[in-house]
């Protein structure tokens, strides 16, 4: 194996277990009444994950000349509306999943009311850590805060999941598809990608190329996670498989060697904005390249 892929995989990994640290030390202690509730918050946030949403955070502040690991709390206070995302999904109302990240899910392991409140306070601390933030100046803050509340409301992760459970049918078209994908996945990497470039204080035109990288990434990452989906087992991916079977995806819509070659062009498309970003040969650049990897398509 190339000396330089070993060295970026071992660099993700750092920055993978310096994430899972902060994400320990930013919730309150497990045993702090009510202890229930914080339990099932660090089960959800705390089980093994790629971190790929704040380690985006990091890599970008970091290639726009950012001190080392400014974006931190910021992209924690990411991964905690991710988990918050996660509990919901699975809940039985939503997709009624009972593995995610290769435990059962958090309803399934403390009741459906108390993982319903433990996404809702995980989404409140999130806020509140990046209110808190003692290195990001004010601005910054009110700029990161807007950008999470985008992520999650009505055009976000919300609007997606009410798209996805009430308006997703058998005549939908690859646009439509591609739109449900980037409200439900794609805006939490644009938001990831956004926070990179407000810590780092980048004009606004660089932040909106960022928004596009972003963008692109969590389409192509989507698509991967279609493909999966109708793995047999469910070790592929740590999380139920099979869950959309009877709901059209872009995989089902396209067939396997459609969907791959549009994960391919938004891939291309990630390449073309890193060299606007002239970010294509630097650690960003790689970054995004195991990103890409990891779906082994």
């Amino acid at each position: 194996m190339h000396a330089a892929v070993i060295a970026d995989r071992a660099a993700v990994g750092t920055l993978e277990a310096l994430v899972d640290q902060r994400l320990s030390d930013l919730l309150p202690a497990a045993d702090q009444p009510p202890a229930l509730l914080h339990q099932a918050m660090a089960y959800s946030l705390l089980a093994r994950g790629k971190r790929m949403r704040p380690i985006l955070a990091l890599m970008t502040s970091a290639h726009l000349g950012c001190r080392r690991h400014l974006a931190l709390d910021a992209g924690c206070a990411l991964e905690m509306v991710h988990a918050a995302s996660l509990i919901m999904d699975d809940l039985p109302a939503m997709d009624d999943a009972e593995l995610r990240r290769g435990q059962p899910t958090a309803h399934r392991r403390f009741g459906v009311d108390v993982a319903l409140l433990a996404s809702v306070a995980l989404l409140n601390r999130a806020f509140a850590v990046v209110a808190a933030s003692p290195d990001l100046p004010a601005e910054a803050r009110i700029q990161i805060v807007a950008v999470l509340a985008d992520a999650v409301g009505s055009q976000g992760l919300v609007g997606g999941q009410v798209l996805d459970l009430r308006a997703r049918s058998s005549h939908m078209r690859e646009s439509e598809l591609e739109q449900l994908n980037g409200m439900k996945t794609g805006a939490l990497f644009v938001a990831a990608a956004a926070i990179g470039g407000i810590v780092a204080g980048a004009p606004a035109p660089v932040i909106e190329t960022l928004k596009q990288l972003g963008r692109e990434l969590g389409l192509a990452f989507q698509i991967a996670d279609d493909i999966l989906d109708g793995v047999e087992f469910a070790h592929a991916t740590g999380k139920d498989t099979g869950k959309d079977v009877g709901k059209p995806t872009l995989g089902s819509v396209l067939g396997p060697a459609g969907a791959r070659a549009l994960f391919h062009e938004h891939a291309a498309r990630c390449r073309d904005l890193l060299v606007t970003l002239d970010a294509q040969d630097a650690a960003l650049g790689r970054f995004i390249e195991h990103c890409l990897a990891q779906a082994n398509l």
